[in-house]
């Protein structure tokens, strides 16, 4: 059994990030955990290294930077950050009168005296090639996650997908791959518009190739891939193409997993909350993607302002002594100022 703190907050994406910082902020003790093996959510797992334009204060930030800056800034106060850990359970009692709750992973029980549930989208998992021998190609060259695009360096990329992580990387893998083809099984996109005309303009110079109505049939390949038989659904006309790498970006598929199951009204999958985050269980918020409510945007930016609004809530909810508004950062000893 760990250490009772004054919140668990489950996700350790940008939501959970800030919220652990403006816990630490508030004097409030909290742990962060999350399923992945690194912080960063989304950011981390599908899109490092994606630019992000509406972030305040950053004209252009790639999501790994913005990660990097956000886990400095939230660990400062030395909150613990618990990787790995698929939360399957959630056990309720009470303190000396208070409500106490236990985040119960596969391999530990976490007791705390509240609950922020940042979960973004919740527990995923990129979409699988619909090929029956696919699990044998990973780690031989097949990649449902591109974490560092050093490793594609030289290589021939066969990229599988229409969507806005398939368009990014066909630019980002530009300089970097010897050859990109990407293929895309209609002629519809679900991608960026800018980013489709970066990838047509790269097609038309004749730095890459996207073919649609064209679908992944085969993986071909020794100790790793050496070829992929594509065929057109339309003319049924097959082509075997000499590739190293494999990329399908097919989405995700997402779930509240366990957390659903708490008791929590949930409304198509997302998390039901007040004007101040808080669930129809008392002593548990809710911040972030993983949320709704009349108008709400799913946005970095909201989620960081979910998040504050949550902590304060939380803390208050601990000890109603304690005022909801923390005041100006700037006014604060914690940060080595004099309150005035």
């Amino acid at each position: 059994m760990q250490d009772v703190k004054d919140i668990t907050i489950i996700g350790a994406g940008p939501t959970g990030l800030f919220g652990a910082f403006y816990a630490g902020m508030r004097g409030a003790s909290c742990r962060l955990i999350d399923t992945l093996d690194q912080v960063g959510g989304q950011l981390t797992a599908l899109y490092p290294e994606k630019y992000i334009f509406d972030v305040a204060g950053f004209p252009k930030v790639l999501a790994k930077d913005l990660v990097r800056g956000m886990a400095e800034q939230a660990l400062q106060w030395k909150a613990p950050v618990h990787l790995g850990q698929k939360v399957v359970g959630l056990e309720r009692g009470s303190d000396n009168g208070a409500p106490r709750f236990t985040v119960v992973t596969e391999g530990e029980a976490y007791p705390s005296h509240t609950v922020l549930v940042a979960g973004g989208i919740g527990a995923f998992t990129p979409r699988k090639l619909p090929l029956k021998d696919a699990d044998h190609w990973y780690g031989r060259g097949l990649y449902d996650r591109i974490l560092d695009p050093a490793v594609f360096s030289g290589k021939r990329v066969l990229l599988v997908g229409g969507g806005d992580s398939a368009f990014d990387w066909a630019v980002n893998l530009q300089g970097v791959a010897q050859r990109v083809l990407m293929i895309h099984r209609r002629d519809g996109f679900r991608a960026h518009a800018a980013t489709v005309k970066q990838v047509q303009e790269l097609c038309a110079a004749g730095k890459m190739e996207l073919r649609t109505f064209w679908e992944l049939k085969e993986i071909h390949g020794g100790d790793r891939i050496e070829a992929a038989t594509i065929v057109n659904s339309k003319t049924k006309q097959q082509e075997r193409v000499a590739v190293d790498c494999v990329v399908p970006q097919l989405g995700f598929v997402s779930s509240l997993g366990a957390i659903a199951e708490w008791g929590l009204e949930i409304e198509k999958g997302e998390i039901k909350v007040s004007q101040t985050m808080a669930t129809n269980i008392p002593g548990i918020f809710a911040a972030g993607d993983i949320i709704t409510y009349p108008g709400k945007l799913k946005l970095i930016a909201t989620g960081a302002s979910e998040a504050a609004i949550a902590v304060n809530h939380a803390v208050h909810f601990i000890n109603p002594a304690a005022k909801v508004e923390p005041g100006h950062s700037s006014n604060m000893a914690i940060f080595g100022q004099s309150e005035d």
